[in-house]
């Protein structure tokens, strides 16, 4: 099941095609699944260098401002946000993460 939290005014279609491109039924993690969706523009390519706060899930990467999240969406274990720039990051339940632009 995929269920999407948006900020006010945020426009739902800040998700493209993402929520198209995964399938409850595959037993693959997310960014598997839009690794081979998002071909077209590069795969699911993680950005190392991105801190997380794990409270108001801000991401910042140093020389930029804080990235607050835009929009989240449950997808069966992984909680997906949304950022600014098309960058989406991938949340585990024990914390860890991805981010990738995908744009």
């Amino acid at each position: 099941m995929v269920s999407v939290i948006l900020r006010g005014g945020i426009d739902p279609d800040i998700w493209g095609l993402i929520p198209y491109w995964l399938d409850p039924e595959d037993p693959r993690p997310a960014a598997k699944q839009l690794d081979e969706h998002y071909q077209h523009g590069g795969g699911w390519r993680p950005q190392p260098g991105f801190k997380l706060d794990p409270k108001t899930k801000r991401v910042e990467y140093p020389g930029d401002p804080p990235f607050v999240p835009l929009a989240l969406m449950r997808f069966r274990d992984e909680t997906l946000i949304m950022y600014q720039y098309s960058y989406l990051l991938i949340l585990q339940k024990d914390g860890t993460f991805e981010i990738c632009r995908m744009d």
